[in-house]
């Protein structure tokens, strides 16, 4: 078909277009034009090719299109005697859409990002002109068909996109810097992104459920700090030979310890009392004919209140879940043998804050952990796009 012939720019815009109609890439997947193609031996009436938008916004005119095809150096299509109809040559069948199609077609593709948005299919096609033999571009667009700034362009070979990223003039498309790569290696670069996300998306939603968790402990810790007062007494003195044990002896009767904040050769702690610890100190130093000391040792008591006591009391709290963690880091059974930091022989300190109501007398109850969660997104489709369509 073809002829010695200068085509027009026009002539150039309609040839490449027609022939991108009936081309490897769209006729494939075009229904309509291969409904056409059924009629009558693959030929296809002009008039119906003028119904399809990009060549009709090229050109309405027959002649045009006659015109465009006849210097065409391709030999895709050939012209019915008639001059009416057209059809793909019988010498350049379609080629089979198996994988090593498929994957042919991977490596003679390359994508290019970096064209304003508001880039038109023509001013690309006159940015690649010259770059190589290209048969097909396919501008990238959203859900919403709005174009994304990138194409992924297929040469007619695999050596032609090859030699088309050693290209030195493909860096810039006006005053934007342009990103070129093969088909391939962006197919990579996006799973390295995606793997990422993912990543990034699980770290995030783990940081977020410890944010929420410890936002939760600190309200709970709040209201606890609020309910529980008057119920702390400070002791100090010398304790070289006094033991946790020793301090529920003296109280026994008197008053209920939930917690004794003391380790063994100190010389000042604190009892958390289940009830008002005054009232418990009272008791004691009654019983004690107004002088309660311990083994002994003389120790001088202080009953804590505002402040002080809501700090005192938020360390104990911190004490026995730090105490509850090890123990089941440990592989704990609920029940120690040993002696906790607060509790009697056989308490374990088992008392524990987990974020719902504490019950310091847990000396008596076993301990339930909280299940762990993930969560996991999946990754958003791509719409398909079609050659200036």
């Amino acid at each position: 078909m073809a002829e010695n012939q200068e085509m027009s720019a026009i002539e150039m815009k309609v040839a490449r277009q027609v022939e991108y109609y009936f081309g490897d890439h769209n006729l494939p997947r075009d229904k309509f034009l291969k409904e056409q193609l059924q009629l009558d031996d693959g030929w296809v009436p002009l008039e119906t090719m003028l119904k399809f938008n990009r060549l009709k916004s090229l050109t309405t005119e027959i002649d045009v299109i006659l015109s465009a095809l006849g210097k065409s150096k391709t030999g895709l299509l050939e012209i019915s005697e008639d001059k009416t109809k057209i059809r793909r040559c019988a010498d350049k069948p379609l080629p089979e859409q198996n994988e090593e199609y498929k994957d042919a077609l991977k490596h003679k593709s390359v994508y290019i990002k970096g064209f304003p948005l508001d880039s038109s299919l023509d001013e690309i096609q006159e940015w690649l002109s010259g770059k190589g033999p290209i048969e097909s571009i396919q501008m990238r667009r959203t859900l919403q068909r709005q174009f994304k700034g990138s194409v992924f362009i297929c040469f007619d070979t695999e050596e032609s996109s090859k030699e088309f990223l050693q290209r030195t003039d493909i860096q810039k498309y006006k005053d934007n810097e342009m990103l070129v790569l093969s088909r391939e290696a962006y197919h990579a670069k996006k799973a390295e992104e995606r793997k990422q996300s993912k990543a990034e998306s699980k770290a995030k939603n783990r940081q977020d459920k410890e944010k929420q968790q410890k936002d939760a402990e600190e309200k709970e810790l709040g209201l606890l700090l609020e309910e529980k007062t008057g119920c702390l007494l400070k002791f100090s003195g010398d304790l070289a030979d006094v033991s946790r044990e020793d301090f529920h002896q003296v109280f026994s009767g008197h008053g209920k310890i939930k917690w004794v904040d003391f380790t063994r050769g100190a010389k000042e702690g604190t009892l958390l009392f289940d009830g008002n610890a005054k009232e418990a100190f009272e008791k004691a130093k009654e019983a004690n004919e107004g002088d309660l000391k311990v083994k002994n040792n003389s120790v001088t008591w202080e009953l804590l209140e505002g402040e002080e006591e809501k700090e005192v009391l938020k360390k104990i709290i911190e004490a026995q879940q730090e105490s509850y963690n090890r123990s089941k880091g440990r592989g704990g059974r609920g029940r120690s043998g040993g002696r906790g930091r607060g509790g009697r022989r056989g308490g374990g300190g088992r008392n524990q804050y987990q974020g719902k109501r504490t019950k310091f007398d847990s000396d008596d109850e076993d301990a339930s952990e909280v299940p762990k969660e993930d969560t996991e997104g999946p990754a958003a489709k791509v719409a398909k796009t079609e050659n200036g369509s």
